[in-house]
């Protein structure tokens, strides 16, 4: 999957979903995904800025996650899936 339909796939679901309350940043195999959740709905960007929370994960995990065939709570314990800072935001 390319980078550009992860980011489509983002921002559909981001711009849809009530607004974060922060910022979070994706690193999907290096490429940036930055959600803006501080207004009235979140907005999303390939800005490489700071974030109140990064999540780092690689393409193939995403798509296990988005399938079923990966638990998102198994990831994280098991390394696929990184998270720094708010994990009350993440």
């Amino acid at each position: 999957m390319s980078h550009q339909n992860v980011f489509d796939q983002f921002k559909d679901r981001a711009e849809n979903a009530d607004p974060l309350g922060g910022t979070l940043k994706f690193m999907v195999d290096k490429n940036v995904i930055f959600i803006d959740g501080n207004g009235d709905q979140n907005i999303v960007s390939m800005d490489d800025l700071e974030a109140d929370c990064t999540i780092t994960v690689s393409v193939e995990v995403l798509e296990k996650l988005r399938d079923g065939e990966l638990n998102p709570m198994m990831a994280v314990m098991g390394g696929k899936i990184k998270i720094d800072g708010d994990m009350g935001l993440a």
